[in-house]
């Protein structure tokens, strides 16, 4: 494993409460997590930098479910509550669903930006699970093979890369809004294939730019 990755045992507490939801534009983000199965070169936790858009996204302690929900209130008063964050939302994936399923509940819009890696991680399709709450999914592809995949994500499981775009392909089929991104600029990455490989499993593909959030 990375070494880049964040050692819950190593957390430190801040002067100022943790950032655990936050608004850009229209949106409400959740920072469910800081852990993820990835340590992406172009990831700005990786590169000393812990904010988006003045917003420190550090955790000093895991954020309990019910706390969440609590901060969301009334969700119809953004157009989605998006789990996205410091980490990959879907490590924690019961508490990400309890929340989904209130703010569902309450007549809001839900949209997980995932690493893709959830079936993997959880050695199960969940995606059946998610599409009982979840509207849309955005699912960072990152590369259109594995060499150019492991370059970038560093990812801490093996085959990583394919199960992204079986997980692209499960999803489609029962979640109405899946998209899949990769970066466009970045070294080796090729936009075009990155869009027919994520068309043929029956998702749509948007192009990403570095430091761009929303």
């Amino acid at each position: 494993m990375s070494s880049k990755r964040p050692n819950p045992s190593k957390r430190f507490t801040h002067e100022e409460p943790d950032t655990l939801v936050y608004q850009i534009d229209d949106r409400l983000y959740v920072n469910l997590t800081d852990r993820c199965t990835l340590a992406c070169t172009f990831c700005p936790k990786h590169n000393g930098c812990t904010e988006v858009k003045g917003h420190e996204l550090y955790l000093s302690e895991r954020p309990a479910a019910d706390k969440i929900i609590e901060l969301i209130g009334d969700p119809t008063r953004y157009t989605e509550i998006v789990f996205c964050g410091f980490g990959e939302p879907t490590l924690r994936l019961k508490d990400l669903l309890k929340v989904a399923k209130a703010v569902k509940a309450r007549g809001g819009k839900t949209r997980i930006n995932t690493d893709g890696l959830a079936n993997r991680v959880h050695k199960r399709d969940v995606t059946g699970e998610m599409a009982e709450c979840i509207d849309a999914l955005s699912i960072s592809l990152n590369a259109q093979d594995e060499v150019t995949y492991n370059k970038h994500c560093e990812p801490s499981l093996k085959g990583s890369h394919a199960e992204v775009l079986k997980f692209i392909e499960a999803a489609a089929k029962v979640i109405p809004d899946v998209s899949a991104t990769a970066i466009d600029g970045l070294e080796g990455v090729d936009v075009v294939q990155c869009a027919a490989l994520t068309e043929a499993r029956g998702a749509k593909f948007r192009a990403r730019y570095l430091d761009v959030v929303g």
